[in-house]
C-alpha cells in the first residue's frame, strides 16, 4: 500500500528535489516579460514568456540592489537565479538574483512602431478628443459579455446612478479574431441612443490585450462620432486605444465611475444649489423691498403735501410759541398794573382822606396848595372822608419848616 502524506508534505519533498538539482539551483532564463507587478514591500513579481510558454518569476528587495533599470512588460531580459517551489501555492518559479536586458520583445517592438505611426498622424492630438458629457443617462459598453470588466462596470453603474441606462455591445475581446469584433461592436453602437462609449476588458498579459493594440481598433476609435473612454486591463496597462480614445481610464470599474454621475451627490448639488437660488432670489427682494422703501419716504419727505405740512407744523410752532410769550407778557403787565395800583392806590387823596386827612379846595374846586392861594374871608370847602365842610378863612399863618 503506497505511504500516505499530506499536501505539505508533498510540496516539501518537491522542494527538496529543486533545491538538490545542480541545474535548478542556478539557471540562467531568458524571455519576453508580459507581466510585472512593483509590490510595496520592494518586491518585483514578473512572468518571463517565450513562443512555447510562461515562467513565473519573482525578485526579492534584498536582491535588487544590482538592478539599474526598471522592468517593463515587452522588454526582452537574462534572468540569473534559482528554481524553487513556492509551497503554499504547490507552484515553482524562478527566484531571480539578478536581471539584465536583453533588447525589447517583438510584441513591444510592434506596439510602439504602431504608437509612433498613428501619433504622427495626429491620431493622439487633444484637439480631436470629444468632451465627456458630465451627466449622460446612456452608456454604451463595448466589451465582453461575461467577466470581470462588465461586472464591474454594471455594479459601479448601479450603485451610482440605477437611472442611467447601460446598453451592452457583447464583442470578443481576445485572440485574432478580437480586433475585427471590437470594430464590428463600436459601429454597432453608434446605432444606439448612447452618450458615451465605453471599449475594454478586465487586465491580462500583453498578449492578452494585444487586441487593443490592434490599428483598426484605434482606428475605429478614432472615427467613432461618440466620445468613447478606454477601460483595457489594470492600472499600469496602457493601450493604443487608450491614446486614441477621448478619456483613459486606468480600469473598467475607473470608466463606470467617470461615465455614470453620482445621482445622490447630483441631488445634493441640485438642492445646495437651488437653496444657493432661493437665498439670492430672497436677499435681492429684501434689498429691492429696503430700496422701494428707501425711495417711498423720500417721495413722501419731497411731496408738496409732506412740504405744506411741514409748513403748517413750524406756523402753529410759531403761533403756539406767541401764545405763550403773549401770556407771559400779559401775566407781567398785569402783575405790573396791580403793583401801579397798589402804589397809586397809596397815594390816592382819598386814601388820605380815609385816613383822617381833609382835603381843601376852593368854592370853584380847585384845590388850595398854598396860603399864597387864599386870603382871609375866603369860602373854603374841607373835603373829609364821608362828606365836606365849607368855611370862612378868619387867619393865615405861615408854617416854619426845619432845613
Amino acid at each position: 500500500m503506497a505511504t500516505i502524506m499530506t499536501v505539505g508534505q508533498v510540496n516539501n519533498y518537491i522542494k527538496g528535489l529543486f533545491g538538490n538539482d545542480f541545474v535548478l539551483s542556478r539557471i540562467c532564463v531568458k524571455g519576453e516579460i508580459s507581466e510585472c507587478k512593483y509590490h510595496p514591500s520592494g518586491h518585483i513579481y514578473f512572468t518571463l514568456k517565450d513562443e512555447s510558454g510562461v515562467l513565473k518569476s519573482v525578485m526579492f528587495a534584498s536582491d535588487r540592489t544590482g538592478l539599474d533599470f526598471e522592468l517593463t512588460v515587452g522588454a526582452e531580459v537574462s534572468v540569473t537565479g534559482r528554481i524553487g517551489v513556492y509551497e503554499r501555492q504547490g507552484a515553482y518559479q524562478l527566484y531571480a538574483h539578478k536581471i539584465e536586458k536583453s533588447g525589447s520583445g517583438e510584441l513591444y517592438a510592434r506596439y510602439e512602431a504602431l504608437k509612433k505611426k498613428l501619433e504622427e498622424k495626429g491620431m493622439f492630438d487633444e484637439m480631436y478628443k470629444h468632451p465627456i458629457p458630465p451627466h449622460a443617462l446612456s452608456v454604451g459598453v463595448v466589451t465582453a459579455l461575461s467577466g470581470a470588466a462588465i461586472r464591474d462596470i454594471m455594479n459601479i453603474s448601479k450603485r451610482r446612478n440605477p437611472y442611467v441606462r447601460l446598453i451592452l455591445t457583447p464583442v470578443i475581446v481576445q485572440g485574432e479574431e478580437a480586433p475585427a469584433s471590437i470594430v464590428a461592436g463600436i459601429k454597432r453602437m453608434q446605432e444606439q441612443d448612447v452618450e458615451i462609449i465605453i471599449v475594454g476588458r478586465g487586465g491580462g498579459s500583453m498578449e492578452d490585450l494585444w487586441a487593443f493594440n490592434d490599428e483598426r481598433v484605434a482606428q475605429a476609435i478614432f472615427d467613432c462620432p461618440i466620445p468613447v473612454i478606454s477601460a483595457v486591463g489594470h492600472e499600469s496597462d496602457t493601450t493604443i486605444a487608450d491614446y486614441v480614445a477621448d478619456l483613459r481610464a486606468p480600469t473598467p470599474s475607473a470608466a463606470a465611475e467617470l461615465a455614470v454621475f453620482d445621482y445622490i451627490q447630483f441631488s445634493e448639488s441640485m438642492r445646495m444649489t437651488r437653496l444657493r437660488m432661493a437665498k439670492s432670489v430672497e436677499s435681492k427682494i429684501d434689498r429691492a423691498r429696503e430700496s422701494l422703501q428707501t425711495r417711498q419716504m423720500r417721495l413722501a419727505y419731497l411731496h408738496p403735501k409732506t412740504r405744506i405740512e411741514e409748513q403748517k407744523d413750524k406756523i402753529r410752532q410759531q403761533v403756539d410759541h406767541l401764545k405763550v410769550n403773549w401770556q407771559l407778557a400779559l401775566g407781567r403787565a398785569k402783575q405790573q398794573l396791580a403793583l401801579s395800583a397798589q402804589r397809586m392806590g397809596s397815594l390816592s387823596p382819598q386814601a388820605k382822606i380815609d385816613q383822617g386827612y381833609a382835603f381843601l379846595s376852593r368854592a370853584d374846586g380847585k384845590p388850595i396848595r398854598s396860603i399864597n392861594k387864599i386870603a382871609q374871608g375866603d369860602v373854603i370847602r374841607a373835603h373829609v372822608s364821608d362828606g365836606w365842610i365849607d368855611a370862612i378863612v378868619e387867619k393865615l399863618g405861615e408854617e416854619k419848616r426845619n432845613g
